[in-house]
């Protein structure tokens, strides 16, 4: 059975998740280190773990299966995801791949060096409504595959 893993820390989509979940009748882990609201829907399961830097990822990444989906901005544990045979996905409706993962983590080392240095500085865009039902869009799509597997 297809369940849904969330990097909740700082994931925007939180309620996005649930209500695609409840609507396929899916059990989704919110994993976080602290400081995240209980949900009153039974189909979260709150997972606080010890803090640390990646705390998260580690219960996330040591309990998802083939069948299942993470969504998360976190490339490193998207590819740790990707490994065990489970999808993933981003906020903003992008889908982490087999194919693209390799380049994802190098563009991450090399924006982190640029980052570092000074030659680049500033964050991302910010997340928009466009970016939400891109999300909402996606993850039905996935959640589809998934559950076809």
């Amino acid at each position: 059975m297809t369940e849904i893993y969330v990097d909740a820390d700082a994931c925007p989509v939180k309620d996005e998740v649930i209500r695609v979940a409840e609507r396929h009748r899916l059990d989704v882990h919110m994993v976080s280190d602290g400081g995240i609201r209980p949900y009153p829907s039974p189909a979260v399961k709150l997972v606080i773990v010890t803090q640390g830097a990646d705390a998260a990822d580690d219960w996330i990444a040591e309990h998802i299966q083939g069948a299942d989906i993470c969504i998360t901005n976190d490339i490193p544990l998207a590819a740790r995801c990707l490994e065990r045979g489970a999808l993933a996905i981003k906020p903003n409706g992008e889908t982490f791949t087999e194919d693209g993962i390799g380049m994802a983590l190098a563009n991450r080392a090399l924006m982190q060096t640029l980052r570092e240095t000074g030659a680049v500085t500033g964050g991302p865009r910010p997340f928009s409504k466009a970016d939400r039902s891109a999300f909402l869009n996606r993850l039905e799509v996935v959640v589809q595959a998934a559950m076809r597997r």
